[in-house]
């Protein structure tokens, strides 16, 4: 993957901070479940952590991605970095009650979020447009990778630090990815509009409605998310009561989207300019509903454990279909926003999962739900690939100016 980037030294600086900060962030999440937990000893706690960390986030979206569309990208990814870098020290040092904790993760999301904006905006100035496939490639295989492993290398820290030492690790993460992301080159940006805050927030709310193909393309992705986020709610009750699995068996389960990502990443990355990104986008949909849905009829563990990669295959056709195209038909002067408001929404999208699939999997068990969510995300993609034919094969993709 590597040969096929080769000259994009700025790509790889980003792909660098990317991984350290996700790394970081993966060990102090861990860290802080546990913290909550042992504090609380309240499930809803738990529950109210991971709602600030994803999706109190979605609600700021189109703020956050404006952010990236009126300011020089570099410095707004390194200002992020240090932004959460210092509330990662200040969550060391005191280990705050649940209130307070629940406000310092949830700011240090949306600056996660306007990061995430502004790293996608900035890879068309990093890269060569035929070169765009395989870098979102790269970059989802590296960060979900080192996502994946995150955990384990928690627990091993566990052993010779508590929680406060985890989340200074976690900290020191983000300042050195500070540190790398300083060495990028000038990345080009469109002329300011010359509007207030709110008005380039306004106004990119406004693009992505007028937009028939972007606005497809966003409400497609938001609806399979919607459907088929339960699964990490429902994983662990398919486990235990469907299939009889130990703790152990169950955990495993978890690391089949994982796996299924990086495997799926790798070949994106040498196959993906062969097709064209919103048929890549559907195709992804396709898959990652349909691994659910069988999911919901598996057998035996392996059997799920091996649906779940077919899983994590689709997931990552998603990713680098949308983020592909819409770096591609997307004006410059408008990109941060439009990736601000698409992944502020499937937060969204996957906090409502949680919820309503929650219920269901209460009313009924974890087969249906799992049924029901990839029934559901097939039946949008349908939808979606109806909405991708009339609005023109979701914009006729043209070479990135640089």
């Amino acid at each position: 993957m590597r040969g096929g980037l080769r000259g994009s030294v700025g790509f790889w600086w980003l792909w660098g901070a990317r991984g350290v900060s996700v790394l970081g962030d993966s060990l102090g999440l861990v860290a802080l479940l546990l913290y909550v937990q042992g504090a609380t000893g309240a499930a809803l706690a738990v529950g109210l952590l991971l709602l600030a960390g994803d999706f109190v986030p979605g609600l700021f979206g189109a703020l956050a991605g404006a952010v990236g569309d009126r300011f020089d990208l570099k410095r707004v990814m390194v200002g992020c970095d240090l932004v959460q870098g210092v509330l990662t020290v200040g969550m060391a040092v005191v280990l705050p009650p649940l209130p307070v904790l629940l406000v310092m993760v949830a700011v240090r999301s949306v600056a996660a979020t306007v990061f995430q904006a502004a790293s996608r905006n900035a890879m068309p100035g990093l890269v060569k447009d035929e070169q765009l496939e395989a870098a979102n490639s790269a970059l989802g295989a590296g960060t979900n990778g080192l996502e994946a492993v995150g955990p384990l290398i928690a627990a091993a820290l566990f052993l010779v630090t508590d929680v406060r030492g985890i989340l200074v690790i976690d900290a020191a993460t983000f300042f050195v990815s500070a540190v790398f992301l300083s060495r990028l080159p000038g990345i080009p940006r469109a002329e300011p509009s010359g509007h207030s805050f709110l008005r380039d927030a306004r106004d990119g709310l406004g693009y992505i409605w007028r937009a028939k193909a972007v606005r497809v393309i966003g409400i497609g992705f938001f609806a399979v998310v919607a459907f088929n986020g339960v699964d990490d709610v429902a994983m662990v009750f398919l486990a235990k009561d469907e299939l009889h699995g130990s703790d152990s068996a169950s955990a495993t389960l978890y690391a089949g989207v994982g796996i299924g990502l990086i495997v799926g990443f790798m070949i994106l990355g040498r196959y993906a300019g062969r097709f064209k990104m919103p048929t890549l986008m559907l195709i992804g949909f396709a898959v990652s509903s349909l691994g659910n849905l069988v999911t919901g009829l598996a057998w035996a563990i392996w059997a799920a454990l091996a649906l779940q990669v077919i899983r994590g295959l689709g997931i990552s056709g998603v990713d680098v279909g949308v983020n592909t195209h819409l770096q591609r038909v997307v004006p410059a002067r408008l990109r941060s926003r439009v990736f601000g408001n698409l992944y502020g929404a499937i937060g969204l999208a996957a906090g409502i999962s949680y919820v309503l699939g929650g219920l269901l999997l209460q009313q009924t068990d974890a087969r249906t739900t799992f049924i029901t969510a990839g029934a559901g995300g097939l039946l949008v993609t349908v939808v979606t690939a109806i909405g991708v034919r009339r609005s023109g094969d979701g914009e006729r993709e043209r070479p990135v100016r640089r």
